[in-house]
């Protein structure tokens, strides 16, 4: 009976960001389970690598380029899922940027409003467009990816970690007010995890001298270690968690 609360068959899922990392395990993940799964990224020849690799599995993906800084973009994602699978039941929100390592006096207002726009105003965004299908379907749950950073700033990524802060607080925003048509909004904040994104901090002694002083666990999490939280979170095994952000770091924080 438990094992079933788990199971996504017959929903529908959208994960931005899905061509590799975090994204992508997450997309295998919820294929896995059961669930039509639309992954989205800039780079269409990378996604449909990823959806090949789940349809080999038995699963059934479809891969569509967007860029979550695009407000058109995002439309055009929510209407091409709708199309093809009639609604989108569970929306996860991870794609993000970092193009600048540095104190933050370095940053200027393009990289601000850049970094603002794809980490956390396509957040919003389309999560609004995405909870207008869930409303008229019953409800869905949101899984929003943030950080510990978003917690706790580490020196060098200033803007980011006030990105992924905005991303928590918009997580019990939309929790607390989309309860009530069932919508589900949650997050995950990820502590140092070794995907391309997060390379430079893995693979240069000094941040990594840092991060392994105070992890507990002594190393950097794998990405398929962030997708069973995902699944949880997805399923209504949660049908009662709303609003929270789940860190998953290695004892990072404490």
């Amino acid at each position: 009976m438990y094992k079933d609360t788990f199971r996504l068959d017959k929903k529908t899922a959208l994960i931005t960001g899905g061509s590799r990392g975090i994204g992508k395990e997450i997309a295998c993940a919820l294929a896995e389970a059961g669930a039509n799964v639309v992954i989205a990224s800039r780079k269409l020849p990378a996604l449909e690598l990823v959806v090949k690799e789940i349809e080999e599995r038995g699963g059934k993906a479809l891969a569509i380029s967007a860029h979550a800084g695009s407000m058109e973009d995002l439309k055009n994602l929510v209407s091409k899922t709708e199309e093809s699978f009639g609604k989108i039941d569970i929306l996860v929100n991870n794609a993000a940027i970092n193009p600048k390592f540095g104190p933050i006096d370095d940053i200027d207002e393009q990289l601000f409003n850049k970094m603002i726009d794809v980490n956390l105003k396509a957040y919003l965004f389309l999560s609004k467009m995405v909870a207008e299908s869930m409303k008229g379907d019953g409800g869905g749950s949101i899984i929003n990816i943030a950080s510990v950073e978003g917690i706790s700033p580490a020196f060098g990524t200033g803007l980011y970690s006030v990105t992924k802060a905005g991303v928590i607080m918009l997580t019990k925003v939309l929790a607390l007010e989309w309860a009530q048509k069932n919508i589900r909004v949650n997050c995950i904040a990820p502590g140092l995890v070794k995907t391309h994104f997060s390379e430079f901090l893995w693979t240069n002694e000094l941040p990594l001298k840092y991060f392994m002083e105070h992890c507990p666990m002594k190393r950097p999490a794998e990405p398929s270690e962030i997708a069973g939280l995902a699944i949880f979170l997805a399923s209504s095994a949660s049908s009662y968690v709303t609003g929270s952000t789940f860190t998953v770091d290695g004892g990072y924080l404490i």
